[in-house]
């Protein structure tokens, strides 16, 4: 039976695709500057003159988080190049915050003065710390039900072995403990150089190493003799004309992000990905084009708005990618912020619009996942093929706590047209096959690959070619 909830997204969704996207407006010299607690997220933000500052807050501290420079009206950037947005409105009390490297917004409420624990330095003891990370989890994670934990028994079973003697080293080993039965690659303890995390079960986290070989793999396999191939975007897309297949082609994309240099600022890789994509999706090719695959089976993830804009090339109608909702009540996980659509509007020049299959594993990791999520809707027609994805969608939260150590978890939910979400058990494919299992590549076969590459044939014979835009 369908809920109230999930008609309701649905008829939301609906008319969010049909609508233009418009700009929030507001009157010029409606003014920012103050004191903000944002919807979700635990967070306060102080604006003051050319200043942002972050602070995290829980019901027990509050501790200071990110400084933003102002760098134009409205925009802030950080250290690390991110460009913050807080744009007005609606009302004097009102705001909307964004980050240029995400999708959707986050609602702002102005504030009359700082909570006081955000006005005295939090103790740096063991147990203060132990207290924030504890109610950094139970006030914004999302997923204790559907992962079968009890928050509270934690607190209960491991809070006693707190002392004030307590080791930083022991400290990390209690939090590390703790979080190991969510088994959520966005949960994360750090320590300096010491890091815990892990994957689901039965999977393999997308590292550098495992890219590597399994490019190598591809390319010998399945590309060679590839009349055209080339790597874009710092070696993290690949684009081939499949060899004997002038009909179809393969675009491999191993992360969102990472396109330029390190420190380089969102629109350097915004810039690098355009470049890539203008060269790949000529106004040749998309008419040449019966079907495409597209392999993120080693994905680490990076940034959503990039996948959005990948996703703009490959349709020539709008239509709604998700929608993005977060926890929105300490002690109730049922309560979230109002779901907050994702359009995808069909980008200007060649568009590739014919049957797309898409190559997933549970390397398939965040970003990797929201851009396969983003393909579901797509007019056009796009089949999975593979093995579930990671089941991690949320931007992370980092939370800083007293004693120097850092906490890393989500508190976000990407919502289908259903209003389900994929978390925890990633996304299905359509057709399974085994993906760089051992013995795939001692066989050296890609039974994935090779499937779409039949499916496509099907479909494109089936089926009109694509035309461009």
């Amino acid at each position: 039976m369908r809920t109230a909830t999930a008609t309701a997204l649905t008829l939301a969704l609906a008319a969010a695709a049909a609508a233009p996207a418009t700009a929030a407006t507001a009157p010029a010299e409606q003014s920012t500057d103050g004191l903000w607690r944002m919807d979700g997220y635990g967070t306060v933000l102080s604006l003051d003159g050319d200043t942002l500052q972050e602070f995290q807050t829980t019901s027990v501290s509050c501790i200071e988080g990110d400084t933003a420079r102002r760098t134009g009206p409205g925009a802030y950037t950080t250290d690390d190049g991110t460009v913050l947005t807080v744009r007005p409105g609606p009302g004097q009390d009102r705001a909307t915050f964004g980050a240029d490297s995400s999708v959707g917004h986050r609602a702002l409420r102005r504030i009359k003065e700082l909570p006081a624990d955000c006005t005295r330095p939090a103790p740096k003891d063991p147990r203060t710390s132990f207290d924030v990370f504890w109610h950094s989890f139970a006030e914004n994670y999302p997923f204790f039900a559907a992962k079968d934990v009890d928050w509270q028994e934690m607190r209960d079973r491991y809070r006693p072995q707190v002392h004030k003697d307590t080791t930083r080293k022991e400290l990390f080993g209690i939090f590390s403990d703790m979080v190991r039965p969510l088994y959520d690659a966005h949960v994360a303890v750090e320590d300096e150089d010491s890091v815990f995390a892990q994957v689901r079960p039965g999977t393999e986290m997308p590292t550098e190493a495992l890219d590597t070989k399994v490019k190598k793999f591809v390319v010998e396999r399945d590309l060679k003799g590839a009349p055209y191939r080339q790597d874009f975007a710092n070696g993290r897309i690949t684009y081939a004309d499949l060899p004997g297949r002038a009909d179809q082609g393969y675009l491999r994309i191993s992360g969102f992000g990472g396109y330029t240099s390190e420190d380089a600022p969102y629109p350097a890789h915004v810039a690098a990905l355009d470049k890539a994509l203008d060269t790949i999706l000529t106004k040749d090719r998309t008419q040449r084009l019966k079907g495409l695959i597209i392999d993120l089976r080693i994905n680490g993830g990076g940034s959503d708005a990039l996948g959005i804009r990948i996703a703009e090339r490959l349709t020539g109608k709008p239509y709604v990618a998700y929608a993005k909702r977060a926890r929105n009540h300490p002690t109730d996980p049922t309560r979230h912020t109002r779901p907050e659509p994702i359009r995808v509007t069909p980008a200007d020049g060649p568009r590739y619009t014919g049957p797309i299959a898409v190559l997933t594993s549970g390397s398939t990791v965040s970003a990797g996942e929201t851009f396969t999520q983003a393909l579901i809707d797509r007019p056009g027609g796009t089949i999975r093929i593979g093995q579930p994805t990671q089941g991690v969608f949320s931007d992370v939260m980092e939370r800083n706590l007293p004693n120097g150590m850092t906490a890393v978890l989500p508190n976000e939910e990407f919502l289908n047209r259903s209003g389900r979400t994929y978390d925890g058990t990633g996304i299905p494919p359509h057709l399974t096959e085994p993906v760089f299992t051992k013995e795939e590549f001692a066989k050296k076969r890609d039974s994935a690959f090779d499937r779409a590459v039949n499916v496509l044939r099907k479909r494109g014979a089936a089926a009109p070619a694509a035309t461009a835009h």
